[in-house]
């Protein structure tokens, strides 16, 4: 990252600035106006720490693996036009003769690592290469699907936009690990993008082809980079669509009998759909999920002794279904919560400790503010805190399962955390409306 490129850098942004301003018109509502000017300001002023700490303070796949080989196809591109045909062919089918360095050797056979390699190389077309201006594009790109997420529950909720904002746009670690070249800022993109057009098309029914042609698109780039985050999201998301949809039958009886059989046959079509696709699913299957999160744990304690960042739950995991549900609540708490303060040893953690402990701290806050009923009630009776609950739930589970690594973790538990912080306000806003529900009783019997 030199000179050259941190000059051009503001001329970069200008243009972006101007063409997020041209889609900014079509909103009439001054609160999305302010929202979406205040989130893109945001990700391009991070993308600039996101840089520099991968450059200099502590490189890694960004910088050494995805712009390194992503730059290397562009230059080679560049003296033969021939070599695009590296684009169009899978991963494993890269001559590793080829890399630039020797270290990466491996990486590209996984079509996950070189479907952001694909990126990095197209982009470099338009940013000339350089790493600084690439990451501002995928930064941007994920800003796209962060702010359709936003969208999203701001349709839904719009006394809550301060409170999704924060949760989206303002969370540190989601803002910083989507903001670069990294396979999360395509995958933040991807979430959004799907849950706004599953939206479009089964909620409001507007846009239907445009629509499914963005399922299309992004639900094969999240499953080709990280097919577990597809998995786990796809069936909580259906189970809000359902009863969002239920909930706008006027007749009770047949809302009681209608919900239940749409649910029951969600799951059984669900579930026949990833038995057929064990195959395909490899390591994601579900009869192979359980051992490969041992596998892992396994792997992670033979790293322990020369990673200061490793860490260990002081029990090993069985790799059952049962040691799974035994263990959950710790890997949950792990994943939202942990690094704790003293447990980081590095820059890259010492955010995300800050974050999880006002999390804690704001968790339990709401909880007993609220009491267990009230949160059972909105947890039970709301679609949408439900969908958000669940499947945070479920990814921190697995994520806390299967990373013992706080640099890691960091990383891959951003995709659930909007999630999870949006269920908490949600629990909050239904404490609040009840509170005011019985102060005005109160006020009325007088």
């Amino acid at each position: 990252m030199g000179i050259f490129e941190l000059a051009l850098y503001p001329f970069y942004v200008a243009f972006f600035y101007f063409v997020f301003k041209a889609a900014r018109k079509k909103y009439d509502d001054d609160i999305l106006k302010y929202y979406h000017r205040q989130g893109f300001w945001i990700k391009t002023l991070v993308v600039l720490i996101f840089a520099l700490f991968n450059w200099k303070l502590s490189k890694g796949d960004s910088f050494v693996l995805y712009q390194t080989e992503g730059k290397n196809i562009y230059d080679m591109i560049l003296k033969n036009t021939s070599n695009i045909k590296w684009l169009l062919m899978p991963g494993h089918d890269f001559d590793e003769s080829l890399l630039r360095d020797p270290w990466n050797k491996g990486y590209l056979m996984g079509e996950a690592n070189f479907m952001v390699v694909r990126f990095v190389t197209v982009i470099s077309f338009f940013t000339l290469g350089k790493y600084l201006l690439t990451n501002l594009v995928f930064s941007l790109l994920a800003f796209t699907g962060a702010w359709k997420l936003f969208l999203f529950f701001y349709e839904q909720y719009p006394h809550l936009h301060r409170k999704f904002a924060i949760a989206i746009l303002y969370l540190p670690t989601f803002v910083f690990w989507s903001s670069g070249i990294l396979k999360d800022s395509i995958c933040v993109a991807a979430i959004g993008w799907i849950t706004y057009s599953l939206y479009q098309i089964f909620i409001r029914r507007s846009e239907v082809l445009k629509s499914v042609l963005l399922i299309l698109l992004f639900g094969y780039l999240l499953w080709i980079i990280k097919p577990y985050i597809l998995i786990s999201y796809v069936p909580f998301f259906m189970l809000y669509l359902i009863l969002k949809n239920v909930s706008f039958l006027n007749n009770r009886a047949v809302k009681l009998v209608l919900a239940p059989v749409l649910i029951i046959g969600c799951v059984v079509a669900f579930s026949q759909i990833m038995t057929n696709l064990q195959e395909e699913m490899g390591q994601y299957a579900m009869g192979s999920i359980t051992k490969n999160v041992k596998n892992m744990n396994e792997a992670y304690e033979n790293q322990n002794s020369e990673n200061t960042s490793m860490f260990s739950y002081g029990t090993e995991f069985d790799g059952s279904v049962t040691g799974l549900v035994k263990m959950a609540p710790v890997f949950i708490g792990t994943t939202f919560f942990r690094p704790f303060l003293w447990e980081s040893r590095k820059v890259s953690t010492l955010l995300s400790s800050f974050e999880g402990m006002a999390l804690m701290y704001f968790t339990i806050m709401i909880f007993f503010k609220a009491g267990i009923k009230t949160v059972f009630q909105t947890l039970t009776k709301n679609p949408l805190a439900m969908y958000c609950f669940l499947f945070s739930m479920i990814f921190a589970l697995f994520v806390g399962a299967t990373t013992l690594n706080f640099g890691s973790l960091c990383r891959y538990k951003i995709p659930c955390m909007p999630f999870f912080v949006i269920a908490i306000f949600l629990i909050e806003d239904a404490a609040r409306i009840k509170k005011e529900s019985l102060l005005n009783t109160k006020q009325a019997d007088v």
